[in-house]
């Protein structure tokens, strides 16, 4: 750690503009109170504040009788002259598709399916400030009380935030890494470090020390923005091992001591305050929609993590045809309200939270920190969200939790809400595209149905996305009981999000929706049933990963197809259906090759009792299977408990079981749930297509996988290597026992 906290180099700052008269831009930034929760909370509430500053940017006059023409925005406003926007798509021939290095530049794919015109993100956001600049952008709890940031004040906040970081000494193509939980600073330290010429980096807030020293090194950040004394005594222990660590800012909790280069958020604004607006400018003009600044570090399940490279025109394009696939809405026809909770460190959330929401004028609500432990129904519930998007294990807790408080109710109301979830499942799965309901079920939803979305804020949402990992039919179905669709999108971090979506428009049960409009897709060494490897291309696909061109070659073909390591097959009508991973695949001793997502979606499905099911027997004479069963969640560490959930309890009363912990099942081997998964399991083998895809053995362990655990990524996705050497000794069982 640097040892005092004299004035940092100015690195990308031009000298020459260091003394020039203050200008306009600055004297309405300082009337800005200092960063952090109580800077954001003065704003939300300084109504003759806000009158100003509309008044203002309106062509308005000063106190001291100088006449503006939209200042402090006229610099944004010039970036988005046509000629400016016409300068900015050209490709020397010189560029490459892509690149591994963070100053690299990227040739973009424009082709005639995908003409429009690239964009920075600057010149994303001042089209929003002409169009939203009033508008609400984001709305957090202070207090119990509901406050709000209009996207001027946004856009401003960013700027000063970018000449913070620049006044601790911000480098061209190095980057400020946010490791914190989503809030309001995220969100403008992330549009103020691409303003400033950075490149943002999200870390997950579970990351171990280690973990954040692999990627601030890789991603040679320069300052490291944190919420927490915990979050930051994870950056004081690895600084030493950080070259390009100049500063840290903390905003939610205030460090425990003075500490040299430790800033606070209202300290980084002050520094913003020595910046000219010129300054920032300069930078800001010389931006172009190929250079990248987004780094989007991958779960690391097959390995270190990989930095995925996004581009300015990366972020721009999908932003505003993603999500126009997803039938996202601008807000002048309807201004959408989503709530903010999964990690925006992963591109679903960074995409749809950060980046849609600038493009569409959107208001982003902020969840509190303990989201996932419980309050997000509350937030969703105050907040009334027109869409949401949830990873499969978040919709899967809302469904055990509605089953939990069902299975408590009165006998009546339980009964009226299984019939109403009955007929409305078969109205939704036997006429899914038709607006003309029976007088049964438009009842069902009336009496019922209506009354438990508002229950769980839904009232509202008119799209519910999933992504990151498969969903079982089991889920899928649940939630069409209640008459709410999940609408799947497909793609990757190296897609920047979304290359397939889902809308009320293009749905089909179990798929992963049609291309986005402007993509492309194809399918290379498909099998005879028509599954092949997907491989992708468009203005998605990434630059390239960070200092790893052995990497980027194998993902990138000479062609410039993304080869994603998926499977899937395509049907009639171009919707796109996932069957499971490359690698994932398991080739038996005798040369079978088995999928295995499908035999362990079908064990789940046969199963209610079974949370997580996987596959083994790769090299092996025959397929075996580790299980968990579906328990609890502490609400305290979101840790599994040894409680099994209401659904699993149900289960064992059916089978003659009086068992309701998981304890009870596997340290006795509860006979008659052992005898019920056994049979489970062969109604699966008798559905499968050869002998070799039969589950021979099986365990159950007794403890359900986790992120904390380790057989689980920060998305919830299955991570295969690390479960195979947790449980070897397990495995090994299963074919030792042959031997004998």
């Amino acid at each position: 750690m640097p040892d005092s906290r004299a004035a940092p180099q100015e690195s990308l700052l031009d000298a020459s503009l260091g003394t020039t008269q203050e200008n306009v831009g600055t004297r309405f930034l300082n009337r800005l109170p200092p960063g952090g929760p109580e800077c954001v909370r003065k704003l939300s509430l300084n109504l003759r504040y806000q009158q100003e500053v509309r008044a203002n940017v309106k062509s308005s006059s000063l106190t001291d009788g100088q006449t503006l023409s939209k200042e402090p925005l006229s610099h944004a406003l010039k970036l988005s002259t046509p000629e400016k926007v016409k300068d900015a798509q050209l490709n020397p021939p010189e560029e490459a598709l892509w690149t591994t290095r963070a100053d690299g530049r990227v040739r973009l794919r424009i082709d005639p399916i995908c003409s429009q015109t690239p964009r920075t993100v600057h010149q994303m956001f001042s089209t929003t400030l002409d169009k939203y600049g009033d508008l609400s952008a984001m709305g957090f709890k202070r207090q119990g009380t509901w406050e709000h940031i209009s996207y001027t004040q946004y856009y401003l906040l960013a700027r000063k935030a970018a000449k913070g970081f620049l006044k601790l000494g911000l480098e061209r193509a190095h980057s400020v890494a946010i490791l914190a939980f989503n809030s309001p600073e995220w969100f403008f330290s992330a549009v103020g470090a691409v303003f400033g010429g950075g490149i943002i980096t999200g870390i997950y807030t579970t990351s171990s020390p280690e973990a954040c020293q692999y990627i601030a090194y890789d991603c040679r950040a320069n300052i490291i923005v944190v919420d927490t004394q915990k979050q930051l005594e994870k950056i004081l222990k690895i600084w030493k091992h950080l070259p390009h660590l100049k500063a840290v800012v903390i905003y939610r909790e205030a460090p425990p001591m003075r500490m040299p280069s430790v800033y606070t958020m209202e300290e980084l604004m002050e520094l913003g305050n020595e910046v000219p607006e010129e300054a920032l400018d300069v930078i800001i003009n010389a931006q172009k929609p190929n250079q990248c600044c987004a780094l989007v570090y991958t779960s690391g399940t097959t390995g270190n993590p990989k930095g995925v490279m996004l581009s300015q025109d990366n972020i721009t394009w999908t932003a505003r045809y993603g999500s126009q696939a997803g039938d996202i809405q601008p807000a002048e026809i309807q201004q959408e309200v989503v709530v903010s909770y999964l990690p925006l460190s992963h591109i679903a959330a960074q995409i749809y939270d950060l980046w849609t929401g600038i493009q569409w004028g959107a208001q982003v609500c902020f969840a509190e920190p303990d989201a996932l432990k419980g309050s997000l129904v509350n937030t969703l519930r105050e907040v009334e969200p027109t869409s949401h998007m949830g990873v499969p294990r978040v919709w899967e807790k809302i469904m055990e939790q509605i089953q939990e408080v069902a299975a408590q109710s009165g006998f009546i109301w339980r009964k009226m809400l299984l019939w109403a979830m009955s007929v409305t499942l078969e109205q939704n799965l036997t006429c899914p595209s038709s607006d003309l309901k029976p007088f049964t079920t438009r009842l069902a939803d009336y009496l019922v149905l209506a009354k438990v979305r508002q229950a769980l804020g839904f009232a509202k949402c008119q799209k519910n996305f999933y992504g990151a990992a498969p969903m079982t039919a089991e889920t899928q179905h649940f939630f069409l009981g209640l008459n709410i669709r999940l609408y799947a999108g497909y793609g990757l971090s190296e897609t920047s999000g979304p290359h397939f979506m889902s809308s009320p428009y293009n749905y089909r049960l179990y798929s992963s929706g049609k291309v986005v409009p402007g993509c492309q897709v194809k399918l290379v060494n498909e099998d005879e049933e028509g599954i092949g490897e997907i491989c992708l291309w468009g203005r998605t696909i990434f630059m390239g990963y960070l200092n790893m061109e052995d990497k980027t070659c194998e993902a990138i073909d000479a062609e410039g197809w993304l080869h994603t390591g998926d499977t899937g097959r395509l049907d009639a009508d171009g919707f796109l259906y996932i069957t499971g991973r490359l690698k994932e695949l398991i080739i038996t001793a005798g040369g079978e090759n088995v999928p295995p997502v499908p035999i362990e979606e079908a064990v789940k499905t046969e199963l209610p009792i079974i949370r997580n099911a996987m596959l083994i027997g790769d090299q092996r004479k025959f397929l075996s299977m580790l299980l968990t069963l579906k328990c609890t969640l502490d609400p305290d560490t979101f840790e599994p408990t040894d409680n099994l959930t209401e659904q699993a309890v149900e289960f064992c009363q059916r089978v003659g079981s009086k068992a309701t912990t998981v304890s009870e099942v596997v340290g006795k081997k509860d006979e008659a749930v052992y005898q019920a998964i056994e049979e489970g399991i062969q109604r699966v083998n008798m559905n499968a297509a050869a002998r070799p895809y039969h589950i021979q053995k099986w365990a159950i362990l007794e403890k359900d996988f986790s992120i904390s655990g380790g057989e689980l990524g920060p998305t919830m996705k299955l991570k295969r290597l690390a479960v195979l050497e947790k449980y070897k000794d397990v495995i090994d069982s299963f074919y030792q026992e042959q031997k004998k």
